[in-house]
C-alpha cells in the first residue's frame, strides 16, 4: 500500500507526479528543484543558495510525512554542471550529520524550469529523529 505525501510548505509537482510516497517503511522524495514554496519562482543566486532551498524543500516533505533529513538513507543529485559540486557539496553537507546518506551526483544536459541543481531523496518513515 502506498501513500501520498503532500504539504504546502514544498513546491507543488509540476508535472503527474507527487511531492513524494510513503510504501513499506519508505518515504520516496520526488526530485526537488530550487522553487520557492510561496512564490512558485525559481530561486535566483548562487547554486549555494539554490541548494539549501532544494534541502529545506525536502526538508519540508519529510517533516510533512514525519520524518527528518536525519532519515535519509539515498540522495541522489543533478547538477547542470559538475564545476558547481564542491559548492553544493558544502551546504550539503551543513544539513546531515554522520553516517552520512549513501549519494550519487550525476551531471546532467536539462534539468526542469532550465535548473542548475536537483536532489531526489529516499528517507525511513517514523521516528522524526533530531
Amino acid at each position: 500500500m502506498k501513500q501520498e505525501i503532500k504539504t504546502d510548505q514544498a513546491p507543488p509537482a509540476i508535472g503527474p507526479y507527487s511531492q513524494a510516497i510513503l510504501a513499506q517503511g519508505f518515504i520516496f522524495v520526488s526530485g526537488q528543484i530550487h522553487l520557492n514554496p510561496s512564490t512558485g519562482e525559481m530561486l535566483a543566486g548562487s547554486i549555494k543558495e539554490q541548494t539549501k532551498q532544494v534541502l529545506e524543500n525536502i526538508k519540508a516533505i519529510l517533516e510533512a510525512a514525519g520524518s527528518s533529513l536525519n532519515n535519509i538513507v539515498k540522495t541522489t543529485v543533478f547538477l547542470q554542471d559538475m564545476n558547481d559540486f564542491s559548492l553544493m557539496n558544502e551546504v550539503y553537507k551543513s544539513y546531515f550529520q554522520p553516517p552520512y546518506p549513501a549519494r550519487s551526483t550525476i551531471q546532467v544536459a536539462r534539468l526542469p524550469r532550465d535548473a542548475r541543481i536537483e536532489i531526489e531523496a529516499i528517507a525511513l518513515a517514523g521516528d522524526k529523529k533530531k
